[in-house]
């Protein structure tokens, strides 16, 4: 039985690598998905296609994830498309964009890393909660770099990310009262673009060969976890920042 059936599921960067993993294995599941992306339509269209031809609805809105705008926009479509609930919101949208030392970052700079990590979040967060109730779930993505500090020149990264573990437990503590779940995943290193654009391969050949399994994680695997905690099966976790590194570090 389709553990997420009939419910409404929005996932920011929900498009490509893990965001595209979670939209399928939400829609796999029998949720409603709503895929927000920033400036790739084709990658959308994709994502939408692959979800249509298991069965399940979507829709795809374009939207940068820090404009209140835009933010405001994608509510109104996924009100317009699957009404006035929403059941799950998964906050993936984020980036790196570049390694930067102290000594070579800028207020510009700041501000993008802070902005999409930390202020998409909160701000995607707070537009979706007045439709979410009892039994909703929110997860949010943070990362090992938040736990570890990050590899070089990727410190704010790191910091923004921290920061994204820091509010989902502050915000577990809000919500839980009215119902509402708030849980965070900390994946280490997962075979994507991301890596494919931002690590060498050494260095993935090390941390790979550095963790328990001996291997990089998958998309699939981290959104079968976004999957659980979005599910009634973990009815009884809130405020988590969960672990999936293949035994690369532990809590």
């Amino acid at each position: 039985m389709s553990k997420l059936k009939g419910k409404v599921a929005v996932v920011t960067g929900g498009a490509r690598d893990i965001g595209r993993a979670v939209s399928l294995k939400l829609a796999k599941e029998g949720a409603n998905v709503v895929i927000n992306y920033f400036d790739n339509e084709d990658d959308a269209k994709e994502t939408i296609r692959l979800i249509e031809e298991m069965g399940g609805k979507g829709i795809y809105v374009q939207g940068d994830a820090t404009s209140l705008t835009d933010i405001s926009n994608l509510v109104e479509k996924t009100k317009t498309a699957f009404g006035e609930k929403v059941d799950i919101l998964v906050n993936v949208a984020g980036g790196l964009f570049a390694r930067k030392t102290i000594d070579e970052i800028d207020v510009d700079f700041y501000n993008l890393i802070m902005d999409v990590n930390f202020k998409s979040a909160v701000f995607v967060t707070k537009a979706f909660v007045p439709l979410m109730g009892e039994g909703s779930a929110i997860v949010n993505f943070a990362s090992q770099a938040g736990r570890d500090g990050g590899g070089p020149g990727a410190f704010l990264y790191a910091a923004s990310k921290g920061a994204v573990s820091t509010f989902t437990r502050g915000l577990a503590k809000e919500l839980g009262p009215k119902g509402i779940r708030v849980n965070a995943i900390n994946p280490g290193m997962i075979a994507t673009r991301f890596h494919d654009d931002f690590t060498k391969d050494q260095v993935r050949v090390n941390v790979a060969n550095a963790t328990a399994l001996r291997r990089e994680g998958r998309a699939d695997e981290v959104a079968d976890l976004v999957a659980y905690l979005a599910s009634e099966e973990s009815s009884f976790l809130s405020g988590n920042n969960i672990d999936i590194n293949g035994g690369l570090a532990f809590s």
